[in-house]
């Protein structure tokens, strides 16, 4: 689970989705430890056995251009 510092969960999340990258945005049954954090949701990103590099590198890409947007 991640999130940034004034930049909403949600808005990344549409970004992020937006060029083909899922990831959940939430609580993750995970609300005490939120609540512990001071942060109301953030982002949970799943990766799975068919994955390639090739794909983190592109999620990291696509991550610093909507970061680059949002702030």
């Amino acid at each position: 689970m991640f999130c940034f510092d004034d930049i909403e969960s949600s808005d990344l999340s549409t970004l992020l989705s937006e060029q083909n990258i899922a990831l959940r945005v939430g609580e993750h049954c995970a609300q005490p430890y939120l609540a512990r954090l001071g942060e109301r949701t953030t982002l949970r990103l799943s990766f799975a056995p068919y994955n390639t590099p090739e794909d983190v590198a592109q999620f990291f890409a696509v991550l610093d251009k909507a970061l680059e947007l949002l702030q």
